[in-house]
C-alpha cells in the first residue's frame, strides 16, 4: 500500500524557518522524480520545487528560489524541502508528489502519487 507521510508543517512567524518532510512506503523512491506543491487559499496548486530520481538536478519556482533547498535520502525514502525566509504569501497546504521517472531531470507534470499535504501558515 502506498502511503505518503507529509509532516513539518506548522505556524512560523515571517522570516522563520520550516523543514518539510515527506516519508513514502509502498515503493522505493530510487527510480521516482519528486515534486513539492503547495495550493493557497483561493488559488491552484502549482509547483514549488523538484528533484530528480538522483538528486542530481532540482528546480525551484518563482519566489522558491534562493529560499528554499529539496533533498532527499534514497535510503530513508524520505524528501525534504527546506524553508527559509518564510514570507505571508508562503502560507497554503504543501504536497509532495513522485513521478516514476528516473532520467536526469524532474517535471512537475504526469505525478504519479500524491500525498495527502500539510498545513503551513506564516504569520505574526
Amino acid at each position: 500500500q502506498v502511503q505518503f507521510v507529509e509532516s513539518g508543517g506548522g505556524l512560523v512567524q515571517p522570516g522563520g524557518s520550516l523543514r518539510l518532510s515527506c516519508a513514502v512506503s509502498g515503493f522505493t523512491l530510487d527510480y521516482y522524480a519528486i515534486g513539492w506543491f503547495r495550493q493557497a487559499p483561493g488559488k491552484e496548486r502549482e509547483g514549488v520545487s523538484c528533484i530528480s530520481s538522483s538528486g542530481g538536478h532540482t528546480n525551484y519556482v518563482g519566489s522558491a528560489k534562493g529560499r528554499f533547498t529539496i533533498s532527499r535520502d534514497n535510503a530513508k525514502n524520505t524528501v525534504y524541502l527546506q524553508m527559509n525566509n518564510l514570507k505571508p504569501e508562503d502560507t497554503a497546504v504543501y504536497y509532495c508528489a513522485a513521478e516514476r521517472y528516473s532520467g536526469s531531470h524532474c517535471y512537475y507534470s504526469g505525478m504519479d502519487y500524491w500525498g495527502k499535504g500539510t498545513l503551513v501558515t506564516v504569520s505574526s
